[in-house]
């Protein structure tokens, strides 16, 4: 796929007339990366912002005593590390490759350059950040108000809508993460995910085998993510 076809379908440039997304491809530079490297680390300079082709990576923070608090998990399509625009400039949290991929680089001098001569770059930069931040909301409240079982719940059916297989009524998916790496996300332990999967195995609304799932009754673990939509 060309570069401008990949553009128009981010939703940061879904808006730009395609003159305006050939300029953009002019600028920008691929990376490819390997399974667990990582793109940028927390505090270190940032010099543009990525658009990720293929492969899925993680945002995370680590704190002091060394534990590990993922941000955000990044798919194919996803634009990520915008923000490092603004502040001090330097990348809030680190990239680490979970599968190997792709990604361009946006580098921030050019694109910076095309926002003053194109204000509607900067319109759809601010309709971006907004629906981050939106998105952001709704895992506070998320990780505030709902259980572990709907948390989990709602993770699954989001994964199976953006990447599984379906066959005669059951859907097939990978969970792409360590499960010490979701209950981080989910805010809960290890221990409680575990758990959480035997409920829904027990069930009868999963089988599970390492990071492979089955979702055998979809309708039930919709309604169970439900409850905090």
């Amino acid at each position: 796929m060309k570069l401008v076809e990949h553009l128009k379908k981010t939703l940061l440039f879904s808006g730009l007339e395609k003159s305006d997304l050939e300029e953009l491809a002019a600028i920008l530079t691929r990376r490819s990366f390997l399974k667990g490297e990582v793109l940028f680390s927390e505090g270190e300079k940032a010099e543009g912002f990525y658009l990720l082709l293929d492969g899925y990576l993680k945002l995370c923070r680590v704190s002091a005593d060394g534990r590990e608090k993922v941000l955000h998990f990044v798919h194919a399509g996803e634009t990520f590390a915008e923000a490092a625009f603004f502040g001090d400039g330097s990348y809030p949290a680190e990239a680490r490759a979970l599968e190997a991929g792709e990604a361009l680089f946006i580098p921030r001098k050019g694109f910076m350059e095309l926002m003053s001569a194109n204000p509607q770059f900067t319109i759809n930069l601010v309709v971006s950040l907004s629906l981050s931040l939106r998105r952001f909301a709704r895992q506070i409240e998320e990780l505030t108000f709902a259980d572990v079982t709907s948390r989990l719940a709602s993770f699954l059916v989001t994964l199976a809508d953006e990447k599984s297989t379906r066959y005669d009524g059951i859907t097939y998916l990978e969970l792409g993460i360590k499960k010490g790496e979701l209950a981080s996300q989910l805010g809960t332990a290890g221990e409680t995910i575990s758990r959480t999967f035997r409920k829904l195995r027990e069930e009868g609304i999963i089988e599970i085998e390492g990071r492979k799932i089955t979702v055998l009754q979809m309708d039930r673990l919709q309604e169970l993510a439900v409850k905090y939509q």
